[in-house]
């Protein structure tokens, strides 16, 4: 049986590789960074809608909390607003979107600021009475029934 014979100038092969060299691709471009999309500052609208539907088609719609028209139903527009901003069209139509920008408007202002505490005022007439010590915990709450179902 012949042995192949090998070429060894096609072949090439390091015993030891230099792991402290340079690649020898110099020209390899760097690797891409991908850029972050830019936000929309656009609203998205959404109507609110008034469709008159069956008794049948009602049910459904409750439980399925949705359902499909038939085709050509003429649907009444009750408002249209953003559904991020919750703002009515004609009020923002050509303005960008506020919840995209700062969302503090939907919980109630800059929450930095708070308006302290009204201390009711007591009538002129009143007059504050200490009451008597109230025992919660322990056996003797139990049997004076403070921690117990009432009967």
């Amino acid at each position: 049986m012949p042995t192949p014979s090998v070429v060894l100038d096609q072949l090439e092969f390091e015993p030891f590789a230099d792991l402290f060299a340079l690649p020898q691709e110099k020209d390899t471009p760097p690797p891409d960074v991908a850029e972050e999309p830019a936000v929309s500052l656009a609203h998205v609208w959404i109507v609110a809608a008034e469709i008159k539907v069956e008794e049948r088609l009602a049910k459904l719609a409750d439980f399925r909390g949705s359902f499909i028209t038939a085709e050509g139903t003429r649907v009444d527009a009750l408002e249209v607003y953003c559904r991020q901003c919750r703002r009515p069209y004609e009020d923002v139509a050509d303005n960008d979107c506020e919840a995209q920008i700062d969302n503090r408007h939907l919980i109630g202002g800059d929450q930095t600021q708070r308006a302290k505490r009204k201390i009711p005022e007591l009538p002129s007439n009143a007059k504050v009475v200490p009451g008597g010590v109230i025992q919660r915990r322990g056996i003797s709450a139990y049997v004076a029934g403070v921690s117990r179902p009432a009967r």
